[in-house]
């Protein structure tokens, strides 16, 4: 018996030890959280339509369905060299290692005056609270942005942005309060939404100009202060509440660790899934890893939950002796159901095709569906469709 290791307790993490549970072998899940947090619904949160633990499963819970072992800990550090991963509290040896941690954030000048929907989840509960002071005063400048890393052009999560300023916006019509607030939307590259498709770009400079959100774009961001934001051309933007989602960077543990990292400081891992290096038994899966493909590449959770599978096959493979191999690089996609508050837009985008389909009324009804059933298959209370 094998004893398989799993760093982190997100997507990826969590689908791993879900494909391992029935391996026969010892799986052991490290995470800092004790629940898996729900990034893609956690946009109705700071706008009072989901309660923050209905974004959360319990990793105690799951645990106790699946039957891996579980450890609450800060991860320090891997040496993988020694086949170790250092805690904060303790050291685990493993024969196997997945690493599913999630990725940092590039750094930014003032990054404590914004919010993210896609950072710490509290910070979800925090955007909250201010957006119910802005409601409670009755006017205000919102503004929401995300940006870009020029060494991987692949840690960018403009989505989520796109989907909270137009709950915002679907919010505080339905308070009729939106004439009495001014929404702008920023970003440091020339066309954000190009990753969706052709038409992407073109559809939300179409839908900002129906809602008369202020656009700010093509221009780096200089810093972040308490009431504004200032661009490199030392214009300003004011506002009351700041939504900025970081481009992703290397995982601050990489910098202690032994393993190989690309520029921008991502783990280098091969079409299998395999960390690049003298030792086969390390794999990397989600935004902690350098993702291959075309430039419209991006990370999302589908993606981490795709090569944490194939991770998984490929090292259950390794063990019995089994030459087969599983690449992800012909499922890279964006899958996206873009939810406005009342209805959605789906967009796909393959390595052979574009697609975007309204979906009105019935596409946020999709979304929230979608949370449903996550939480449920992942704790087998409901069958698993394929694919999903």
């Amino acid at each position: 018996m094998k004893h398989i290791v799993v760093l982190g307790g997100g997507f990826g993490g969590v689908e791993a030890v879900y494909r391992l549970r029935k391996s026969g072998h010892k799986v052991t899940l490290i995470s800092n959280r004790e629940y898996v947090f729900i990034y893609p619904i956690s946009i109705w949160i700071p706008v009072n339509k989901l309660d923050f633990k209905d974004a959360t499963l319990s990793l105690t819970d799951l645990q106790k369905v699946h039957g891996f072992d579980l450890i609450i800990d800060n991860i320090t550090s891997i040496n993988s060299a020694e086949d170790k991963v250092i805690l904060e509290n303790q050291t685990i040896e493993y024969d196997y290692l997945i690493v599913a941690m999630g990725s940092g954030k590039v750094k930014q000048a003032g990054l404590e005056h914004t919010f993210s929907i896609c950072g710490n989840p509290l910070q979800s509960l925090s955007m909250k609270d201010r957006f119910d002071e802005l409601l409670a005063q009755g006017h205000g400048k919102i503004s929401f942005g995300f940006g870009g890393n020029p060494k991987d052009k692949s840690a960018v999560r403009g989505g989520p942005a796109f989907e909270l300023l137009f709950n915002f916006v679907h919010t505080l019509k339905q308070k009729k309060l939106y004439d009495k607030f001014e929404i702008s939307f920023f970003a440091p590259m020339k066309e954000p939404g190009k990753k969706l498709g052709s038409e992407g770009f073109d559809l939300l400079k179409g839908h900002f100009k129906k809602l008369n959100v202020d656009t700010h774009i093509g221009t780096k961001i200089k810093e972040f202060r308490e009431d504004r934001i200032v661009f490199e051309d030392n214009t300003e933007l004011e506002s009351d509440l700041i939504m900025f989602i970081p481009a992703g960077a290397g995982h601050p543990v990489l910098k202690a660790s032994d393993l190989q990292l690309s520029e921008a400081g991502f783990i280098l891992i091969d079409g299998h899934g395999r960390v690049y290096g003298d030792k086969n038994n390390v794999y990397a899966v989600g935004d902690i890893a350098r993702l291959e493909g075309p430039d419209w590449v991006a990370k999302q959770g589908h993606i981490a939950e795709v090569m944490a599978q194939y991770a998984v096959n490929n090292i259950l493979n390794c063990i019995n002796g089994n030459p087969k191999r599983y690449s992800y690089l012909n499922h890279l996609s964006i899958v996206c159901v873009m939810d406005t508050g009342n209805a959605a837009v789906f967009t796909n985008r393959t390595w052979s095709k574009e697609s975007f389909i309204p979906l009105p009324f019935v596409g946020h009804w999709m979304k929230k569906g979608w949370g449903w059933y996550w939480k449920k298959s992942k704790m087998k209370k409901i069958p698993r469709l394929a694919g999903m």
